[in-house]
């Protein structure tokens, strides 16, 4: 991965391309835990792959690039919700989206969207993308402590969503 991200950084526009594929799953998941739509989730992730491709070179020690990559598409994410909530929105009806396999996530965004924004990102962080609390808590500038309490209270969420049938009861 190192060698990938060296090469990357020296102009290797093929080794920037595979470490974007590599990545890309787990920045879906991130931008979708936090806009709550598939294409704003595409536009953000646009936004911070040509932000990454400029700044590359500044990318100091290359075994902190996921970290560099997730801290960006939150930044990126946070503008748009801004952006967005200064604008005049009108419902939409959105189509169910799909996975490479076939498999319908509909149940897993709909899980997701019964949670405050703060507890998603918390929780897609450290499942989605195997982030450690250290890491999380670096990442989003919070206490490690916060970011324990944030996980806990959302597993208790989903636990009461869960079992009162409220998600799959509708």
């Amino acid at each position: 991965m190192k060698n990938l991200i060296k090469k990357a950084q020296q102009g290797d526009k093929q080794a920037f391309s595979q470490l974007m594929q590599q990545h890309m799953q787990a920045m879906y998941k991130t931008a979708w835990s936090y806009l709550g739509n598939d294409e704003d989730a595409a536009d953000v992730i646009q936004e911070t792959i040509l932000v990454c491709y400029e700044k590359l070179g500044t990318l100091r020690h290359p075994h902190y690039f996921k970290t560099w990559l997730t801290r960006i598409l939150i930044n990126k994410c946070k503008d748009f919700l801004k952006k967005r909530s200064r604008q005049t929105l009108t419902e939409t009806i959105l189509e169910p989206s799909y996975e490479e396999n076939g498999f319908c996530d509909c149940e897993w965004k709909e899980v997701l969207s019964c949670l405050d924004e703060k507890y998603r990102a918390v929780l897609m962080l450290y499942y989605g993308q195997d982030m450690s609390i250290k890491e999380i808590a670096a990442l989003l500038d919070l206490n490690e402590n916060t970011v324990t309490t944030r996980l806990s209270r959302a597993r208790q969420k989903l636990r009461q969503e869960y079992e009162g049938g409220i998600i799959y009861g509708r």
